[in-house]
């Protein structure tokens, strides 16, 4: 896709309809394969919730990206700017303080000169708009498939970093689910 075509995406703002989010790590880079990391995460999407309103249908935590199904009531850049704004300050402090190797991976030499240390590559990701049932659970199965897919475990429910085990009938996770406005599983799914 062309960079004009790029920027004339828009985000369409629906309070009817769940946000598919996914977005990654600064160049795919693996940050967030320690609990420290992942617990980063976790606490801002909570922090987040309480500051705007949503409610997280569905979520997985991978090595070097995310995935975020939600319903949201304030303006996806507004949720997501809190969450990544969050992980990114306390990467950066705790690289700065412990980790200079991961520092380095993380500076973002920009060819106006510019330099900052990222943790998550610029642009808001991958946002699709769902509203209908079957996309819903599609997307929800998509989720909790992406770590089996990856070698990182052998059932959905086994990967603790994502909401997986509560659709099984076993533990919340490290993040809460509210399933408030989810439509039923269709019965051809």
């Amino acid at each position: 896709m062309s960079s004009k075509k790029y920027k004339e995406l828009r985000r369409h703002e629906d309070p009817h309809h769940a946000r598919l989010l996914n977005f990654s790590c600064f160049k795919n880079q693996p940050f967030l394969t320690t609990d420290r990391s992942r617990a980063w995460f976790c606490n801002a999407v909570i922090r987040a919730s309480e500051l705007h309103e949503f409610h997280l249908w569905a979520y997985a935590i991978m090595p070097d990206h995310v995935h975020l199904l939600l319903w949201p009531k304030a303006p996806v850049f507004d949720i997501l700017r809190s969450i990544k704004q969050s992980v990114a300050k306390c990467a950066v402090a705790w690289a700065k303080s412990e980790r200079h190797a991961t520092l380095a991976r993380m500076l973002d030499e920009q060819p106006n000169g510019k330099r900052a240390h990222r943790f998550w590559q610029r642009g808001g990701g991958f946002d699709r708009n769902l509203w209908e049932p079957d996309p819903i659970w599609h997307a929800i199965d998509y989720i909790h498939m992406n770590p089996v897919k990856a070698g990182l475990c052998t059932r959905p429910r086994d990967w603790h970093w994502s909401s997986a085990s509560r659709y099984a009938g076993g533990d919340e996770g490290p993040i809460p689910i509210d399933t408030t406005g989810l439509p039923p599983r269709p019965a051809n799914l």
